[in-house]
C-alpha cells in the first residue's frame, strides 16, 4: 500500500489502481471544456515548454514523490559493473557482426567496431558525469530536461521509449534464432510463416520470463545476471582462443571489398551493440555510492567490452571468408566451417546466455527511464509508481515488455537495427550538446552574450558536422568538402575553449578535455548516423512525427498544469510562511 499526503489527512492507496486520476489528473482533462480550452492555448504552452528548463533538485527530489514509494538503494560497482557487462554482450556482438561483415564491412568489420567504440567512449564520459552528479532513474531524459529544456527532453523521451521497445524486440528475435541453432535447426525454423511475416512467440515468451524476474527484484536480477554472465565471459574466452587457432589470414583478402564507405555504414549499424551502457545511468537512483559506483561501472566495463568486441571481429573474419559468413548465426556457423561442428553448440548456447542478460538488463533500464517520463508526466503518472515491496516499477515495466513483445512478435532484426541505431546515435548526439550546456551555462549566472557565443559556437559545431556527413554521403571519394567543414568544427570548438569560460565544475567526477571530447562525440555520432541508408530515416522521421502528434494534443498540456501547479504550490508556500511571521510578529 502507498500514502498520499492531503493537508493533516493520511489517505491510503493500493498500488493495484486503474482510475481516470492515475492516467491524466491534469486539469486540462478534467473535461472536454477544459481539454479545448488547452487546445486554443497550444502556441503559449509551447513556448512556455520550449523555454523552460528543470534543475538538479527537482529531478532529484520532487519528481521521486510521484513514485509514491523509493526504489531500493541495493547495488554497488560491483553490481554496476557486470550489469555494464550484461547489459551490452549479446544480438549485438553474435548476431550483427556476422550480418555487417557479410553485407557491407568484410574483413573491416573490426574497424567498424573500432570507430563505433571510439564514439561509444565518449557518450560513456557524458553518461558518467550526468549520472555521477544527477543520480536519478530518469538517465538521458533527465539530464536533457535540466540543460535544454522539456521540448528536448520529451523528443528524446519519445526516442529513449522508442530505442527500448526495439531494443527489446530485437534482442528477442535474435533470442529465438541461437535458440533454433542450439537445437541443430535453421535460424528461422522456430518461427510461424504468416504471409510476409514471420512469427516469433518464442521471443514473447522470453521478454515475458526477463520481464517478471526483473519486477521481483533488482538485487536477485543483479545476482542473476553476474552468474549468467560469469559463464558467458567463459564462452567468449573459448570463441577468441578456438577462433585464432583456426585462423587463416587469406581470409582477410581484400580487407576492404566495400572501400571506407562499408566501415562506417556497418559501425552505424553495430553502435547498437554498445548502446546497453546508458540502461547502467537509470540505475543510479538504486546505487549505494553513485559518485563512487558509476564511474568503476561505466567506464570499467566498456573499456573492457570495447577491446573483446574488436578481438571477436576480427577472430570471425579469420575463421570464414566474408561471403560465407551466416548473417543470422555468424560464429556457430563459422565454428562448423572449420570443422569444429560441437563448438556451434557452445557458441550458441553462451549467446543465449549473453542474450537472455541484454534483456534482463534492459527490462531493468528500461522501465526506470519510463518510470521518470512518466514522474514528469509525459506519459501518463500511472506508469510511475513504484510498488512498496518490490522497490520496482511493475507498471513501466508492463508497459515496455508488451510493447517490446508486441514488435518482437512480427518484425525482422535487420528492420529493427537500423532503425535503433538511428535513436541511440540522435540521443548520444543530444547528451553530448547537453554536457557542453551544462559546462558553459547557468541560468541567471551566464552573461547575456556569452550565452549568444554559446548557441552560435554549438549551431557551428553541429551544421559542420551534418556538412561532413552529408559530403561523405554524397562524394565518400572526394576532398574538397573536408576543406571547409572539419576547420569549422575545430573552430567552433576552439571558439568555446577560448571565448567561454566554463561556468560550472563537477564535484565528483568530470569529463576530460572539455569542449573537445564532447565536440568530437557530436561529431562522430551525426556522421555515424550520416552513414545509415535513407529507410532508417524515413522510419525514424514517421515516429518522429507521431511524437510530435502526441506532444501538441496531450503531452505539451500535462507538463505545461504539473509545472504550473507546482508553481502555484511553492506561492502558496510563502504565502503562508510570511502570513506566519507576520502572526508571530
Amino acid at each position: 500500500m502507498s500514502y498520499i499526503g492531503k493537508e493533516d489527512e493520511v489517505q491510503q492507496r493500493p498500488y493495484w489502481r486503474c482510475s481516470k486520476v492515475d492516467f491524466l489528473p491534469e486539469e486540462s482533462f478534467q473535461n472536454w471544456n477544459t481539454y479545448l480550452s488547452a487546445l486554443s492555448q497550444i502556441y503559449s504552452r509551447f513556448n512556455d515548454r520550449l523555454l523552460s528548463r528543470s534543475d538538479d533538485a527537482n529531478e532529484i527530489t520532487q519528481l521521486r514523490k510521484q513514485s509514491e514509494n523509493d526504489m531500493k538503494r541495493c547495488l554497488t560497482w560491483w553490481d554496476l559493473t557486470w550489469f555494464g557487462f550484461g547489459s551490452v554482450i549479446g544480438a549485438g556482438i553474435f548476431v550483427l557482426t556476422g550480418q555487417e561483415a557479410h553485407h557491407h564491412a568484410g574483413p573491416a568489420i573490426v574497424l567498424s567496431y573500432v570507430a563505433s567504440g571510439i564514439s561509444a567512449m565518449l557518450s560513456v564520459f557524458c553518461y558518467t558525469e550526468f549520472a555521477v552528479e544527477i543520480p536519478v532513474a530518469g538517465g538521458s531524459f533527465a539530464y536533457l530536461r535540466i540543460e535544454l529544456g522539456d521540448f528536448v527532453a520529451f523528443i528524446t523521451a519519445g526516442n529513449i521509449l522508442l530505442e527500448s521497445i526495439v531494443g527489446g524486440a530485437a534482442v528477442a528475435r535474435a533470442w529465438t534464432s541461437y535458440f533454433a541453432t542450439l537445437l541443430n535447426r535453421q535460424p528461422d525454423s522456430l518461427r510461424i510463416p504468416k504471409g510476409n511475416y514471420l512469427l516469433d512467440p518464442i521471443a514473447v515468451a522470453v521478454l515475458a520470463i526477463a520481464a517478471t524476474i526483473a519486477m521481483i527484484s533488482t538485487k536477485k536480477t543483479s545476482q542473476l545476471n553476474w552468474i549468467a554472465t560469469a559463464l558467458n565471459t567463459l564462452v567468449i574466452l573459448f570463441v577468441l582462443i578456438a577462433g585464432f587457432a583456426h585462423a587463416n589470414t587469406s581470409n582477410l583478402t581484400p580487407f576492404l571489398p566495400h572501400g571506407a564507405k562499408g566501415i562506417f555504414q556497418a559501425a552505424a549499424i553495430v553502435y547498437f551493440a554498445y548502446g546497453g551502457f546508458d540502461n547502467i545511468a537509470t540505475m543510479a537512483e538504486e546505487t549505494k555510492n553513485p559518485s563512487r559506483d558509476i564511474p568503476f561501472g561505466l567506464l570499467g566495463s566498456m573499456s573492457i567490452i570495447t577491446v573483446v568486441y574488436c578481438l571477436m571481429a576480427l577472430s570471425l573474419s579469420m575463421m570464414q571468408k566474408y561471403t560465407e559468413i551466416d548473417p543470422n548465426a555468424a560464429y556457430s556457423m563459422a565454428f562448423q566451417s572449420v570443422g569444429m561442428k560441437w563448438a556451434k553448440y557452445l557458441v550458441a548456447l553462451g549467446a543465449l546466455k549473453g542474450m537472455t542478460t541484454v534483456l534482463l538488463v534492459g527490462v531493468l533500464g528500461q522501465a526506470r527511464y519510463t518510470t521518470h517520463i512518466a514522474r514528469a508526466h509525459m506519459i501518463p503518472p500511472w506508469f510511475a509508481l513504484v510498488h512498496p515491496k518490490t522497490g520496482t516499477p511493475i507498471n513501466a515495466t508492463l508497459l515496455m515488455t508488451i510493447s517490446s513483445g508486441l514488435i518482437a512478435f512480427f518484425s525482422s532484426l535487420d528492420v529493427l537495427a537500423s532503425l535503433l541505431s538511428v535513436s541511440t546515435l540522435f540521443i548520444f548526439m543530444m547528451m553530448a550538446v547537453a554536457l557542453l550546456v551544462r559546462r558553459y551555462y547557468v541560468r541567471e549566472v551566464t552573461p547575456e552574450i556569452n550565452q549568444l557565443k554559446l548557441v552560435i559556437f554549438l549551431l557551428i559545431i553541429i551544421a559542420s558536422s551534418m556538412g561532413t556527413s552529408a559530403y561523405w554521403g554524397l562524394r565518400p571519394n572526394g576532398w574538397v568538402g573536408y576543406v571547409v567543414t572539419i576547420p569549422l568544427w575545430f573552430l567552433g570548438t576552439m571558439g568555446i575553449s577560448i571565448f567561454l569560460p566554463q561556468q560550472r565544475t563537477p564535484k565528483f567526477w568530470g569529463v576530460p578535455l572539455v569542449p573537445w571530447l564532447p565536440s568530437l562525440s557530436v561529431a562522430i555520432n551525426i556522421f555515424l548516423m550520416g552513414s545509415l541508408g535513407p529507410p532508417a530515416f524515413i522510419r525514424f522521421g514517421i515516429c518522429t512525427v507521431a511524437m510530435l502528434v502526441y506532444y501538441i494534443l496531450v503531452g505539451v498540456h500535462a507538463t505545461y498544469d504539473m509545472a504550473h501547479q507546482q508553481q502555484k504550490l511553492d506561492a502558496l508556500k510563502v504565502k503562508n510562511e510570511d502570513e506566519d511571521k507576520e502572526g508571530k510578529a
